[in-house]
């Protein structure tokens, strides 16, 4: 959230600790929420970019690819299988299979996927760039101009 408020965007996130909640409201609108647990705060709502970093909840996983407005973009990085070797997380629920992110998003146009180890600190990533086209139909139609 601080790097995107940083760069002029109006940003708005979820967390369910009320800390977390606190210290992020300096940076845009923070909804405190359990979304493990509880409904979706957003529901009915779409965004421009949705961004997920270091979290999976499977369940979720179509919420938050449906929170993309059309020409929007999903952004998200998390662990991937191949982690539990060096570090936390190490859980299966907790690891991205092989080709489980691009799957979760084949609505999408994939722009970018990388799924494999990165060093420094050593884990290993899925991380996909997708957008969501604007379909003809959603593009709104200027009157045609000749000069």
């Amino acid at each position: 959230m601080r790097w995107l408020a940083t760069q002029g965007h109006a940003v708005q996130g979820v967390d369910r600790n009320p800390d977390a909640v606190a210290l992020a409201q300096a940076f845009g609108e923070v909804t405190c929420a359990d979304i493990e647990n509880g409904p979706w705060p957003f529901a009915g709502q779409t965004f421009g970019c949705v961004v997920v970093t270091h979290y999976l909840w499977r369940p979720l996983l179509p919420t938050l690819v449906q929170a993309v407005a059309p020409g929007g973009v999903l952004i998200y990085e998390t662990f991937a299988a191949g982690n539990e070797t060096v570090g936390k997380p190490s859980r299966p629920d907790f690891l991205l299979q092989p080709g489980e992110l691009l799957r979760a998003t084949e609505s999408l146009r994939t722009v970018a996927y990388e799924d494999g180890f990165e060093a420094s600190p050593n884990r290993f990533v899925q991380r996909i760039a997708a957008v969501r086209l604007v379909h003809q139909a959603d593009v709104p139609r200027l009157p045609l101009r000749a000069d």
